[in-house]
């Protein structure tokens, strides 16, 4: 069987955590940071996980993580 290619742009967009589930970077953290409270980029520096909707096309994308 063929090797599998790995989406390169998802690859750069998600991780592995230790438990095997996949983490992302959160939205609206690269401009308009001044009206934004300091609390909120905060929150917005922490990785989340992936919705369990999403999980299964992120992992196609993904098939070596």
């Amino acid at each position: 069987m063929p090797k599998l290619k790995t989406r390169r742009a998802a690859a750069k967009r998600f991780q592995a955590t230790g438990s095997g589930k996949i983490a992302r970077r959160k939205a609206n953290r690269n401009h308009l940071l001044q009206k934004k409270s300091a609390a909120r980029k905060r929150r917005l520096g922490n990785l989340a996980l992936v919705d369990a909707t999403n999980e299964e096309n992120v992992r196609l994308m993904l098939p070596y993580l």
